[in-house]
Formats: C-alpha cells, structure tokens, sequence
C-alpha cells in the first residue's frame, strides 16, 4: 500500500528545517540582550544561545529563536563572573527570567531586508 497522502504516521511528525545561518550571524553580532537589559559589563563575545526553559525534550529549538548572549551567560568557561545559563539554569532564571522571554526582542529587530 502506498502513502496517498504523503504525510508521516500518526503522531509521527516530518523534521521541520530549524537552521538559519544569516539569522544566526545577526544574533551573534548583536550585545548580550542580559548584560544590555540589566545594565551589565558585557566582558566576552556574543553568543547565540538556544532557549532551554521549559523545553521537555532534547532537541534544539528553531535558530529563530536563538538570543544574544555573552559567554559569560551562556557557557560560562571563559567568563565566570556571570551567572551561566547552561551550569546554572534555575538560579539564572530566578535572576533574569525565562531565556525564551527575550526572542520577541530579538526577533522585532531582525532586518527584513537579511
């Protein structure tokens, strides 16, 4: 039998394209959204950081909803004078909010014309 409908089993979803890679570089060059709101030295590079709050599975979100931060915020290696989302999540959150809170900023500025 063949597929007519061209649709994947029932609850059975086709992978949506997730990446975009000039969305991705205007997010990276843009300031930390966390340093520029709470009036924080931003010390280290942008990254572009994918929204983990309240996400209850293991795959990535969609890179437009990727957020400006630095690597202090966000991996927190070289710049440890920050709260890192990715070692401490809950405290980051207490602190800033939910990560996915700051994609509608980010999003209203993006260019129509990249």
């Amino acid at each position: 039998m063949t597929n007519l409908a061209k649709r994947p089993p029932l609850g059975l979803k086709f992978k949506e394209k997730k990446t975009d890679p000039k969305y991705l570089d205007y997010v990276r060059s843009l300031p930390c959204i966390i340093c520029k709101t709470f009036h924080e030295p931003q010390n280290s590079v942008t990254t572009a950081h994918h929204p983990i709050h309240e996400r209850f599975s293991t795959g990535k979100r969609p890179d437009a909803d990727a957020i400006p931060l630095c690597e202090g915020h966000h991996q927190g290696l070289w710049d440890q004078s920050k709260i890192a989302i990715h070692k401490e999540p809950q405290l980051w959150k207490i602190k800033y909010g939910y990560d996915y809170q700051y994609i509608d900023v980010i999003r209203n500025k993006y260019p129509s014309n990249l």
